[in-house]
């Protein structure tokens, strides 16, 4: 099995890579989908997070309140601290789940948006980065999700810097073109990423 950490800022178009790469056959863990199910209604991520914050966290119909625990964290470090406590070990303990169900020589890639953020490049065999040039991510963010310019350079100003990201790469996907030219990188990468898979299982360094 090949552990790959994939991650890229915001509007890099890492969502894409993950879907290419998934029609290539690998296996994909979404960090960002599993956050969500961890505090879905009537598990104990949710009912850890109303514990700490409150029931104003709480939707009406029990789900969870993202606009109003949001507001909450995104003031307080410490209160996302708090929040992080709970739901990383989480999404750790179920990525860690969905790794050992799959087969033993698949290619797992683990689609984490903060994987440069929070230090994770060391727990994977090599780390793809999708990269974008800033201005191409702003003009994503603007034209194709609707946020407002302010915004949009606030998220992209929360992350990592682009050469924070590429300092932790083994590879990378340059994304400010086409999607036919970014398809036809990630089967570059997948080639790569099946080579040393295989490399890997036959006992390879």
């Amino acid at each position: 099995m090949l552990k790959v950490g994939l991650t890229g800022g915001i509007g890099a178009g890492k969502s894409e890579v993950s879907r290419l790469l998934v029609g290539h056959g690998a296996v994909l863990i979404d960090s960002d989908r599993i956050a969500r199910e961890v505090v879905e209604p009537g598990t104990p991520g949710l009912a850890a997070v109303a514990e700490e914050f409150g029931p104003s966290v709480l939707s009406p119909d029990g789900t969870l309140d993202r606009p109003a625990l949001g507001a909450i964290v995104f003031a307080d470090p410490d209160r996302l601290a708090a929040l992080n406590a709970i739901v990383h070990p989480l999404v750790r303990d179920r990525s860690a789940e969905l790794e050992k169900a799959a087969a033993p020589d698949s290619v797992v890639v683990h689609d984490v948006p903060l994987l440069t953020e929070h230090g994770l490049a060391p727990l994977y065999d090599l780390v793809v980065v999708v990269d974008a040039a800033p201005e191409t991510q702003l003009d994503r963010l603007v034209r194709l999700r609707g946020m407002t310019e302010e915004d949009a350079r606030a998220r992209m100003a929360a992350q990592a810097t682009r050469e924070q990201r590429r300092a932790v790469a083994d590879l990378v996907v340059d994304n400010d073109g086409p999607v036919e030219e970014l398809a036809a990188r990630v089967r570059e990468v997948w080639a790569e990423l099946t080579r040393r898979a295989a490399e890997k299982g036959s006992g390879g360094s």
